[in-house]
């Protein structure tokens, strides 16, 4: 029974054309030739329809993609270990030739199955293996770039070139500061940190300009101020270009000050004797000069450089006035102030000449003046005259209380020795005192402040000028 099961089985397939699963399994080995596929297509073109064609020409092709890509990886395995040398005899789809999961060898079938990248890819890789690299200069762009890890970093300053607009906005606070604190050095501090560029002449014409409207004094300042930045920051071609555009704009600054054309000739007479502009300067406008007010500042500056027969600094261009100026000479412009009054009797030019001397700290010494050439007077008249000047120079506010105090305190404590000079001089000084506190020119407690000389009384003739005990 058992036999003829056995053959049974064998003689089954054969027999009703049933194969088993061992028949079905493909063989790797198995080669298709050109016949196949002939009686296949011969087959396919004599009992299929359209449908089954396509379908059997879809699976062809899709089973020759397979095949071609078998054969291609069985290719590159096999030449990667005849190259190693180490796995020649090893079947390829034996378990000693899966890669391992640590393997950088790629996992996708494809390829000679060589590392990645030559071995230098992955992470935590730093390259192939006796690679040597060179050393790379540090890119500023890299996202990674560190300013401290890179040595010593020289940091440059870079400050943007100041427009027109701007620049007006940036000079006037330095030249208004300037006319307080006089000092050319902090200019020449502030105008290094501006990058003024080719603007750099508009910093004298603007400093010029702000001159002509304020004081004497400030016009004095801006003189020095450019005596000493010339050479320094600006060369005597920029200061060149910039009184030649004062010059053109002359016009438009007599609306604000109506004398500009004459103090601006006493510019350039000032800057040519201190070498600011060159002595050629006024050479090149001979004749070439269309403008009225542009001719006066020309003539200004010639008569006043001729007036000179070497070019010296023209230190009194603008005249007496600051306290910048020696004690000594502020003393003797006051002495000449007041003998011009005493001569002429005009109280408002006093004033304005007082008021350009510019040393409102100082109009005590006028005060003291003033009472002592009252005591040195010959006649009554100075007095009349001292007491209405002072008068007016109090109810204006020109002199304070504090300074008319201490003018008349002074006199107070020197009339000892002004009597020695002035024989009467406590008796003027009395009646002086009198009289300015009757026109409410000193206060009450100033004027019983004034010391008055006691009666000396002689025992006799004969006694030799004794002073009775």
């Amino acid at each position: 029974m058992a036999t003829e099961v056995d053959a049974w089985s064998t003689a089954q397939p054969a027999a009703d054309g049933v194969f088993s699963h061992e028949d079905k399994k493909p063989d790797s080995n198995q080669h298709y030739s050109d016949d196949d596929d002939a009686l296949n297509e011969s087959e396919v073109n004599g009992n299929w329809t359209p449908q089954e064609k396509a379908l059997h020409e879809a699976r062809l092709k899709a089973k020759a993609k397979r095949r071609l890509r078998k054969s291609s990886s069985r290719n590159s395995t096999s030449d990667s270990f005849s190259e190693s040398g180490d796995m020649g005899g090893v079947d390829p789809h034996s378990p000693k030739s899966k890669v391992l999961p640590n393997d950088r060898k790629s996992r996708m079938g494809k390829g000679r199955g060589l590392p990645k990248k030559g071995g230098a890819g992955g992470k935590g890789v730093w390259g192939a293996a006796g690679m040597v690299y060179e050393v790379e200069e540090p890119d500023i762009r890299d996202p990674n770039y560190d300013e401290s890890s890179q040595g010593d970093t020289v940091y440059a300053k870079v400050v943007p070139e100041i427009d027109e607009k701007e620049l007006e906005k940036m000079v006037n606070p330095i030249v208004q500061e300037y006319f307080e604190h006089g000092d050319t050095k902090e200019v020449e501090l502030l105008l290094k940190e501006l990058n003024l560029g080719h603007h750099k002449y508009e910093f004298s014409s603007m400093a010029v300009s702000l001159s002509l409207e304020g004081k004497a004094s400030h016009r004095e300042l801006t003189s020095r101020l450019l005596s000493d930045l010339t050479n320094k920051m600006m060369s005597q071609s920029e200061m060149a270009r910039a009184f030649d555009k004062m010059l053109k704009e002359l016009p438009d600054l007599i609306l604000d000050t109506p004398e500009a054309p004459l103090m601006l000739g006493q510019f350039i007479a000032r800057a040519i004797a201190d070498h600011v502009l060159p002595m050629s300067f006024l050479d090149c406008y001979k004749g070439k000069v269309d403008c009225e007010h542009a001719r006066v500042a020309l003539d200004r500056a010639t008569v006043l450089l001729s007036m000179k027969k070497e070019v010296v600094r023209l230190d009194n261009v603008w005249g007496v006035g600051g306290g910048l100026r020696p004690v000594k000479h502020l003393i003797k412009e006051m002495n000449l102030l007041l003998k011009e009054y005493l001569i002429s009797g005009d109280v408002a030019e006093a004033e304005r000449c007082l008021r350009d001397l510019e040393v409102p700290h100082f109009h005590h010494e006028l005060v003291y003046e003033a009472v002592v050439m009252v005591l040195e007077a010959s006649g009554d008249n100075a007095g009349q005259m001292m007491m209405k000047l002072l008068q007016s120079f109090w109810k204006s506010g020109l002199v304070t209380i504090d300074q008319m105090n201490r003018g008349f305190q002074r006199v107070y404590d020197e009339l000892p020795e002004i009597s020695l000079d002035v024989p009467h001089a406590h008796t003027i000084m009395e009646g002086f005192v009198d009289l300015c506190f009757q026109e409410a020119v000193i206060t009450k407690q100033l004027r019983d402040a004034c010391p008055s000389r006691g009666r000396k009384r002689f025992v006799s003739e004969g006694d030799g000028g004794i002073i009775k005990n």
